[in-house]
């Protein structure tokens, strides 16, 4: 698979979402329909599940939502609001269970059991109780602060504003959806596009009377912060909350077993226009709370619950052109530029092609009729092209064995784990020489997960990169800001506001440097381990030394992969002066160790054979949490070997030799003051 296109994809895909949040919850003016929106997500974050390499600040996977409104007080969320990772069939399901069960290691016939929530298309809201009485109410904003729209929720009267019953905790943060009932739209459709946009238009409004007239509803459905809550799963919470006052869904059901999943979902998908309110998916949550715990999150979604989304849309329309795209780290990706189609209520002119592979093996061919699905794709993919009523004039599409940017060699890098060539054919051009290559390589060092500079988006980036301003990461802070005053679209205000942002990431942490370089295979991860590792911007310079390659690689968290393409960019001379640059105006703050006092401060592990009742992902994160540091090799410098169920004989004996400590799983959970 071309990885340039995939990024290339990717990027215009967080580009859109984030003009589609802007509009929907800053300037309460939606450009789509909810579907098209929920379809964006769901497609940004299976492409990140896909390809390990995509990454963006402004992704659905790390935010939530939009950034507050100006118009109202910001709140800090006291337990974040998370988003949910997306299924679309039985395989995603499967895997789901899998992910669990490994994790908290568990063989298959654990049984989990699943609170499943249909999910109501309409607008997050977190109510937060004290003593029984309704506080204050936020919107979900960005999932870490929302906006403060507590007299529109008060004016909700399925929200209770006190509760006085004994067993309702102390404090506690109720969430749910706010919507709006199909039948109640009728009156207002008129006035808003949908049901979810029409709640979320009414929430802000600025004056409370005005959300009075909406017919607004609430469904409750968990809770964030708490403090005296005694229940122990997500069915006795949802059975409790109606105690409390609460209205919940009417179609939660507690069911075990991925089959029994699907049915439910089959039947409710089968009559969800039967129910009088707009519905998108399903939700699963593991009901145990305590597994919930263990479980925790991944980045911006819990590990313990999914949204199963209904089925996609689809529409045939033909192939005008196949375009070539370049990705950052040289990856050629092909895009199909078909005739604008109205599919699921947007219209669509390109479809993902994904690589070459792809284009052969479904024959794919300029002219063609193709069916394109949006499974989550605002680009689409296509599923197959109609070759019954092929034009026998059309050509085979032959990817190009050169690059269109530079004029360098293309090539599939073969896999030494799958002893395979890759599906991606990537330009073979290093550093800077290619110019696609490095227009996206500038985009991701201003993108927001690396230097984050403010106004200095990707248009910003291609238009100085034609006006000759920029060219390599250095440049950008050396801009001739009187020459860009004099822009057209610029002035003096907008000038200086580029400048102020630009001087105020002048300082940056270690590991949001490392992932500005946009190394290949380098993600934000493995840009802090690394960081952890180097713990100076000098340091990291100087990884040329042969010395310490040996020490990177038995890091838990870097592989051979790794390890090759930082030496790949650290060969390469233009690289090399990029960094000496940046050390003379940057000032790159060192890695922060966190909790130097835990219990295994300074002290190495490695897990061998297999543990009871416990993941190798959670003791990784036990150690972790505790000060330690987990390595994947047996060194002199590891401290314990943990030894588990059908060890590998070959680390024990190493571990033996160099004297190092052999630790049970009994003995290792001592350590840490837990029983096994």
């Amino acid at each position: 698979m071309n990885k340039k296109k995939i990024e290339s994809e990717y990027k215009k895909k967080i580009k859109l979402i984030i003009k589609y949040n802007k509009n929907y919850y800053d300037v309460s003016n939606p450009l789509v329909t909810d579907k098209v929106y929920d379809d964006l997500k769901k497609s940004i974050l299976n492409l990140e599940i896909k390809y390990f390499f995509l990454n963006s600040e402004n992704s659905p996977s790390k935010t939530v939502g939009f950034k507050p409104s100006k118009n109202f007080k910001k709140i800090a969320h006291r337990v974040p609001m998370l988003s949910l990772s997306n299924a679309f069939g039985k395989e995603d399901l499967i895997n789901f269970e899998k992910k669990i069960l490994n994790f908290l290691s568990k063989n298959r016939k654990f049984n989990l059991s699943y609170s499943t929530e249909p999910k109501i298309d309409g607008i997050s809201a977190s109510l937060m109780y004290k003593n029984g009485e309704f506080k204050t109410g936020l919107s979900r904003g960005d999932g870490k602060e929302g906006e403060d729209i507590t007299a529109n929720l008060a004016t909700i009267k399925d929200i209770p504003k006190k509760i006085d019953l004994k067993d309702f905790p102390e404090e506690i943060d109720i969430r749910g959806e706010v919507f709006i009932q199909n039948s109640d739209f009728e009156n207002l459709k008129e006035k808003f596009a949908n049901p979810r946009n029409a709640a979320s238009g009414s929430l802000r409004q600025k004056n409370p009377n005005d959300t009075k007239k909406i017919p607004l509803k609430f469904i409750a459905y968990t809770f964030g912060y708490e403090k005296g809550l005694k229940i122990r799963n997500q069915i006795d919470f949802l059975r409790k909350l109606n105690d409390w006052g609460f209205k919940t869904n009417p179609l939660n059901k507690l069911i075990t077993g991925v089959e029994n999943l699907l049915t439910n979902y089959n039947k409710i998908e089968k009559n969800r226009t039967k129910i009088d309110f707009d519905i998108d998916g399903i939700v699963y949550k593991i009901n145990d709370f305590d597994l919930q715990k263990r479980l925790g999150n991944v980045a911006n979604a819990p590990r313990w619950a999914i949204a199963h989304k209904f089925a996609s849309n689809k529409a045939i329309s033909k192939i005008l052109n196949i375009e070539i795209q370049i990705g950052r780290t040289g990856a050629l990706t092909p895009v199909a530029k078909i005739k604008p189609v109205n599919i699921g209520g947007v219209i669509v002119s390109n479809a993902t092609l994904h690589n070459e592979d792809e284009i052969e093996r479904k024959d794919i061919r300029i002219g063609d009729l193709a069916t394109i699905e949006r499974a989550g794709d605002v680009i689409p993919h296509i599923l197959s092209v109609d070759k019954v009523k092929r034009d026998n004039k059309l050509l085979k599409f032959i990817f190009p064995k050169i690059c269109p940017s530079c004029g360098s060699k293309t090539i599939k890098e073969f896999n030494n784990i799958t002893k395979r060539e890759d599906a991606v054919r990537r330009c073979t051009s290093e550093g800077y020489d290619c110019e696609k290559i490095s227009i996206e390589k500038l985009k991701h060092f201003v993108s927001k997960d690396a230097f984050n500079i403010d106004g200095f988006g990707k248009k910003i980036v291609e238009n100085f990169w034609k006006l000759n301003l920029i060219r390599l990461p250095q440049d950008i802070f050396k801009l001739d800001f009187k020459k860009i005053e004099k822009l057209e679209g610029w002035g003096k205000q907008s000038m200086e506001n580029l400048k102020y942002s630009i001087n105020q990431r002048k300082n940056i942490s270690l590991e949001r440097l490392i992932y500005s370089l946009g190394i290949r295979h380098i993600g934000l991860e493995n840009a802090k381990i690394l960081s952890k590792y180097f713990k100076s911007f000098s340091k990291f310079i100087s990884f040329s030394n042969e010395a310490i390659l040996d020490d990177i690689l038995n890091i838990d968290g870097i592989g051979g992969t790794q390890l090759k393409s930082i030496k790949n960019f650290f060969d390469n001379k233009v690289n090399l002066n990029i960094l000496k640059e940046l050390q003379k105006i940057l000032k790159v703050k060192d890695a922060i160790i966190n909790n130097k006092n835990g219990l295994l401060n300074e002290k190495t592990f490695m897990v061998t054979g297999k543990l009871s009742g416990i993941s190798r992902a959670e003791v990784k994160s036990l150690i972790e949490v505790n000060s330690g540091t987990s390595v994947s090799t047996v060194t002199k410098k590891l401290n314990y070997l943990i030894v588990g169920e059908k060890p590998t004989k070959k680390k024990v004996d190493k571990a033996k030799e160099f004297k190092i400590t052999i630790l049970n799983q009994s003995q290792f959970l001592k350590m840490l003051n837990v029983s096994s």
